[in-house]
């Protein structure tokens, strides 16, 4: 039996340049070739895909003309998607928030102080809340 393959986790965006650009960065990611930044001219207001070294799509981002941002933990306006990145310790966790804050997020809820697996929730440029945290493979 054969199973269907997530191919990226797609984003919605009104800023779709802006938040491919954020999780380029954040990630270490590159554009799927013929996404990359145009030299001049209009930017592509459709999709934008990101893939790893290997050229494997991670996450494409897709315009939209308004996005309400989530308001975790509330949820008068769900997630409407969540990503989780795992680290390899509490040093890490730290260096990437703040690294994630330097691009744009916004951390929405602290759980450091927990052993078994600490966490931040930051929320992207784009309000979507995505996971940080200490966690096994």
């Amino acid at each position: 039996m054969s199973f269907p393959i997530l191919m990226h986790t797609a984003i919605d965006a009104t800023d779709v340049r802006g938040l491919a650009e954020f999780y380029r960065r954040f990630l270490g990611l590159r554009y799927r070739p013929g996404d990359e930044p145009p030299a001049e001219g209009p930017d592509d207001e459709g999709w934008l895909v990101l893939v790893d070294d290997a050229g494997n799509r991670v996450i494409a981002v897709n315009h939209v003309r308004e996005l309400a941002p989530a308001t975790w933990p509330s949820d008068e306006v769900p997630k409407q998607m969540h990503l989780d990145f795992r680290v390899r310790d509490v040093e890490e966790l730290e260096v990437q928030r703040q690294r994630a804050e330097e691009l744009g997020a916004t951390v929405r809820y602290d759980r450091t102080a927990d052993e078994g697996e600490p966490l931040y929730v930051l929320a992207d440029p784009a309000g979507h809340p995505f996971c940080l945290l200490v966690a096994g493979h």
